[in-house]
């Protein structure tokens, strides 16, 4: 009614400013009502909608004011929007089409890195989980920005940050082979690995140019050229409009470690783990990891890794080899082994050692029967792979167990020191520390370290002996018959060799690194002694310059970085203001 006595008065011009913040407070409120938190479905189209009711000479203005909202509302809620990509894709593609109309691609880049800064590039955030948001955040920015120009500002913060975590390598090779894919709670097959979302994201990304390319006929083409867009001004004049839309998401990855040699050497070191620690030749999921990797890195890069599982085919057609000239012995009335044990049992994984990394090897006494099964085993390879020998890494492997106790039994899957310590409970159900270490041919600290796992089963007690350093160590009563048989199975538990703090199988990528790095501990003690003091890179270029016979001088700035730091630790030498000094 006022409005139109304002109207009729001839004071509509008048009343415009005012009109404008009425409607605009109606629209905000429209809006905020309808995006709230949730971001599986779109709501733009809903708003266009509303607009559409309203007076043809307000529409432009209301458009892009809903608009512009509508992107404030999403750019302030992106890093939850991007937690919950690709189910927030909606979202995703509501915020690129307000960033289309209003320009204001900057507002979203400051407004994200804030946010990645102060809620994820924290010490408090595990370094799984900053990638599994630099993932995301690179699909969904590829959605928003299909040039890769603010994914390239984007990302360079969460870069910087993760190079200076020590587990990042090891992470991002988790991420990229393991079962759980860049985000677990995506789309996709169940147990595809990150490696293989992105090999098929790569494909489609390929045979969507080759369409592009080749089946585009004179109308489709002037279609697509209506539709063309130039690069931002922001995009780097270097790179082509086609090779910045294809982003490599792997490429990325790496590229924060800086080198692919670095990975590869760190998926060699996981890759020899898992297979030293499994109890079957089943290794088809590794094979396809490993033919994925081949693919982005090369055969060359991946030959050692090949070889490794190689040797595991090796060793299942060389195990089924022996087992059936066991069987053909016991046909015609051979023996089968010392002790009445079969040596059908035995299931063994033969290495190329010169390709594998360098395994842990731990002195271990296993008791007399099992050390003449493997002996037997050994017998029968030489046998057949003439003139081939066998070297028993005796603290590898895995051992199935059956306790039988007089009310029970129970199975467990253990390391072979864990077996060798609860077998010389069978004949002798008391021993003092000093002596089952003497028993079974283990440190002390060892065998308190992995004696732990049978007192914490309830299998044996431990009690301080008359030495306070010397513990005895019970087998629990009404556990000490082991010879009888039956019972009823318990659930089978597991402990293998690395399911332990700091237990290996095999030397990790660092400790391989310090070893190597070790022959320039004198030329660096050397240089310092010398000149005093130097930074890093006049040590590395230095060392570049004049080490450069065998073995030459080829590690990185950041591998330096890591030994001088366990120097430094080793009290060795001294760091002040990045300028490295001798211990005085």
């Amino acid at each position: 009614m006022v409005v139109r006595d304002l109207r009729s008065l001839g004071f509509t011009s008048m009343t415009d400013d005012a009109y404008a913040s009425a409607i605009f407070l109606l629209l905000k409120a429209k809006v905020h009502d309808l995006a709230g938190d949730d971001y599986r479905s779109s709501i733009l189209e809903s708003i266009k909608g509303w607009i559409q009711d309203v007076p043809l000479q307000w529409q432009l203005r209301l458009e892009y004011f809903a608009y512009e909202t509508l992107q404030d509302l999403r750019i302030a809620k992106l890093f939850e929007i991007i937690v919950d990509y690709p189910d927030s894709s909606p979202a995703i593609e509501d915020l690129k089409q307000c960033l289309e109309y209003t320009g204001q691609h900057s507002k979203l880049v400051d407004s994200f890195i804030s946010a990645l800064q102060y809620r994820l590039l924290t010490a408090g955030a595990s370094t799984n989980d900053i990638l599994h948001q630099y993932v995301s955040t690179i699909k969904a920015l590829r959605t928003i920005d299909p040039a890769g120009v603010f994914l390239e500002a984007v990302g360079e913060p969460i870069r910087e940050y993760l190079k200076g975590r020590k587990d990042t390598i090891k992470c991002i090779v988790t991420m990229l082979t393991d079962g759980t894919g860049g985000n677990p709670s995506g789309p996709g097959n169940t147990g595809d690995s990150l490696l293989e979302e992105l090999n098929r994201d790569e494909e489609n990304q390929e045979n969507t140019g080759v369409d592009d390319d080749i089946n585009t006929d004179d109308k489709q083409a002037w279609i697509n050229a209506q539709h063309w867009e130039p690069d931002p001004v922001e995009a780097d004049p270097l790179k082509g409009s086609r090779s910045r839309r294809k982003v490599d998401i792997l490429g990325m990855i790496v590229g924060i470690i800086g080198s692919k040699d670095q990975l590869v050497n760190e998926y060699r070191v996981m890759l020899a783990e898992k297979l030293l620690n499994k109890s079957d030749y089943d290794i088809d999921s590794e094979i396809r990891t490993l033919e994925l990797l081949k693919i982005h890195f090369g055969e060359s890069s991946m030959q050692r890794c090949e070889i490794m599982l190689n040797d595991l085919i090796d060793s299942k057609r060389t195990n089924t080899n022996i087992k059936a000239t066991i069987n053909q012995l016991s046909q015609t009335g051979g023996e089968v082994g010392e002790n009445g044990v079969s040596l059908d049992i035995l299931n063994s994984t033969i290495i190329s050692s010169n390709f594998w990394p360098p395994i842990q090897d731990e002195a271990l006494n296993i008791p007399g029967p099992v050390d003449q099964l493997l002996s037997d085993y050994a017998k029968r390879f030489n046998e057949i792979k003439t003139p081939r020998k066998l070297q028993w890494k005796k603290n590898l492997g895995a051992v199935k167990l059956e306790l039988q106790f007089e009310d029970r039994a129970l199975q467990f899957t253990v390391a072979p020191v864990h077996a060798s310590i609860i077998m010389q409970f069978q004949d002798q159900t008391s021993w003092t520390s000093k002596n089952l270490a003497a028993a079974i041919g283990i440190p002390m600290d060892v065998l308190n370290r992995r004696i732990s796992f049978w007192i914490s089963k309830g299998i044996l007690a431990e009690s301080l002996g008359a030495d306070s350093n010397d513990h005895t160590f019970t087998l629990v009563d009404g556990m000490a018959d082991t010879s009888k048989t039956g019972g009823n199975s318990g659930s089978c538990d597991e402990l293998l060799v690395g399911d332990e703090d700091g237990e290996r199988s095999v030397a990790s990528v660092e400790d391989q690194l310090r070893k190597e790095m070790a022959v320039y501990e004198k030329f660096i003690t050397g240089m310092l002694t010398n000149f005093g003091s130097m930074a890093l890179d006049r040590i590395h270029n230095t060392l570049k310059m004049f080490c450069v016979a065998d073995p030459p001088y080829d590690k990185s700035l950041q591998q330096l970085q890591g030994f001088l730091s366990g120097l430094v630790a080793e009290e060795k030498i001294e760091i002040r203001d990045g300028v490295y000094f001798l211990k005085k």
